[in-house]
């Protein structure tokens, strides 16, 4: 079974620095030197900071594990991509031992002859500059492994949160657009405040902006069509159009309201031109029953006071639309319209009392016309005026 990435990043820190101290205990111990230089101060100095390299590599390490075992237990398929392989490491480990070892068999015999460097050999110094420079190189790569690492888990906590987060509806989004509303740190306050109410020097809404432009490109172009170019009608003559258009409108109403009278609606006709219309029909359909003026042939008389189905304007136009059939006399509804059946119904009306030649007997029984309603406000109206 393969070790996981927490054991192979342990196990390369604690071989880097195992490796780090053998090299550095190499270096002291090519020979019996006749000074230790561990005496020096710029061994010592460079010890110290390669001690606190190694430290700062171990601190990284654990920092490194914890993160990469919280990203490994998210995603264990990039747990081997998220940390330092160790198997690198170690390959640059032992390349760094390689060279050492190599260049204590080389520097051996030119020991004497070699350069110091404050007072170390070339080879002690170069030595433990290598070491620091790998502690440096193995710092460097565990920092952007752990910013990379990082930055994945900013990502997926953005991520997770924007999730979490509610949407805003459209609407909202779109309400708060058009309106550019401010927070409450960005108003600008003139410094007015009367009874807790502040005055604030704010950009104006863009909806409230744009109409204002609209109405003022509307009233240029108005007054250009008004009064300069007069291509457009004047308030007078808008009334004018209105009027007719109106009047048109009413008398395509009388007309279709005419159509709707009934017996329980029907009104007596007393105008010339509905009373001859009436006098036309009568003439060709009802005169060869009851006479050219109405004095009675089969039919009764329709001139005297006596009427077999009530002598009424409503009586009349019913007798005429549904007609009598036990009588002999047909219904009129399929004929002619409810504008004619007035018309005939008010010009027999028109008859009573008129003296025909030949006129035949009474039939039915006596109608007296019933006498309007007066209205007893108007008749106390009227008798107060004449007082």
């Amino acid at each position: 079974m393969k070790p996981t990435g927490r054991k192979q990043l342990f196990k390369a820190t604690a071989l880097t620095g195992v490796l780090a101290l053998c090299a550095m205990v190499n270096v002291f111990a090519a020979g019996p030197p006749p000074p230790s230089q561990l005496d020096n101060p710029l061994a010592v100095s460079l010890i110290v900071v390669a001690g606190a390299l190694l430290l700062a590599i171990v601190m990284l390490g654990r920092l490194l594990i914890n993160v990469a075992q919280i990203k490994a237990e998210r995603e264990k398929e990039e747990k081997k991509n998220s940390i330092i392989p160790a198997k690198t490491l170690m390959v640059l480990l032992f390349c760094t031992i390689s060279y050492i070892s190599f260049s204590q068999n080389v520097a051996a015999p030119a020991q004497e002859a070699a350069a110091s460097y404050g007072g170390l050999s070339a080879f002690s110094f170069y030595t433990i500059i290598g070491v620091i420079a790998l502690e440096i190189l193995v710092i460097t790569a565990m920092l952007f492994s752990l910013k990379g690492l990082l930055a994945k888990e900013k990502i997926i906590s953005v991520v997770a949160e924007e999730a979490r987060a509610p949407k805003e509806s459209i609407w909202k989004k779109w309400w708060a657009k058009i309106n550019n509303f401010r927070p409450a740190h960005e108003e600008v306050d003139l410094g007015h405040d009367y009874d807790g109410i502040r005055e604030l020097d704010n950009r104006l809404p863009p909806w409230w902006l744009y109409g204002f432009y609209i109405c003022i490109v509307f009233a240029a172009v108005y007054l250009y069509r008004a009064n300069v170019s007069h291509t457009a009608p004047s308030s007078q003559e808008e009334y004018f159009a209105a009027v007719a258009k109106a009047d048109e409108e009413k008398a395509e109403y009388l007309k279709k309201a005419a159509n709707k009278v009934d017996e329980n609606s029907v009104t007596l006709l007393t105008d010339g031109a509905a009373l001859g219309e009436g006098k036309k029909i009568f003439s060709s359909t009802c005169a060869p029953c009851h006479g050219p003026e109405g004095q009675g042939v089969v039919g009764p008389n329709l001139t005297d006071d006596y009427w077999l189905h009530k002598g009424g304007i409503k009586d009349i136009f019913k007798t005429i639309k549904y007609g009598v059939p036990e009588k002999g006399m047909k219904s009129w509804e399929a004929d002619f319209s409810p504008v004619q059946l007035a018309e005939i119904a008010s010009y027999i009306k028109s008859l009573h009392g008129t003296k025909p030649a030949n006129p035949k007997e009474p039939q039915g029984d006596l109608y007296n016309e019933e006498a309007p309603v007066k209205d007893s406000v108007k008749v106390v109206g009227q008798a107060q005026a004449a007082n």
